[in-house]
């Protein structure tokens, strides 16, 4: 199991809970900058010129795809579309009941995301859990994408292309995503770690 597929498209569309309400004024400062008509942009981005203008009119949660797709056809990040003011405070709280969860094949593993929802296409944050005997199977992530496992109760095996390395309470383990890779838990006591995904775009800022 992993971040791709199926698990990633629940993310995305759980990104619309996490939206600035100043997203559609954004949006529409953007294009009017640069000149665009609804349609222009709606060309551009592959984004249909009705959702277009229901965003800018605030009438509707897009998805972070929509959202990807009108930053990098306005040529500006991600950060800035979905910006208030610079002299905001940025306060943004999610509760326990709020924070989604992902559960390994097995029923033994447990991701839950603690990153922020806007920054899950470059940098993806969780609180890993596995009782003994759990494992956790990845699809590869995107090429030149690197993990960092960082165990803070019992101790976790890692496997990657064949190559494996153990990890104790108070240890970190970094290693490339970018394949199938597979976390254990072979002891006996329950684990836990924080787990931190860089994907290559991050790299690329």
């Amino acid at each position: 199991m992993g971040i791709e597929g199926r698990d990633k498209q629940k993310i995305m569309e759980a990104g619309a809970l996490a939206l600035s309400g100043q997203l559609g004024v954004t949006v529409q400062r953007l294009r009017k900058a640069y000149n665009l008509s609804l349609s222009e942009l709606s060309q551009q981005s592959g984004v249909a010129k009705s959702i277009i203008s229901q965003i800018e009119r605030n009438e509707t949660n897009p998805t972070l795809a929509t959202i990807w797709r009108l930053a990098q056809a306005l040529d500006v990040s991600i950060e800035r579309v979905l910006q208030t003011t610079a002299d905001d405070p940025f306060l943004e709280k999610t509760s326990k009941a709020e924070t989604p969860i992902l559960v390994s094949d097995d029923g033994k593993c447990r991701l839950a995301i603690i990153g922020w929802i806007k920054t899950v296409e470059w940098l993806q944050c969780y609180e890993f859990s596995a009782d003994s005997g759990g494992v956790l199977e990845s699809e590869a992530h995107q090429r030149g994408s690197v993990e960092s496992l960082s165990v803070r109760e019992g101790e976790l095996e890692v496997e990657v292309a064949g190559a494996k390395s153990s990890v104790k309470a108070g240890e970190t383990l970094r290693y490339r995503c970018d394949r199938p890779h597979i976390i254990r838990n072979r002891g006996v006591a329950p684990a836990r770690a924080t787990m931190v995904c860089i994907m290559k775009a991050a790299a690329m800022e």
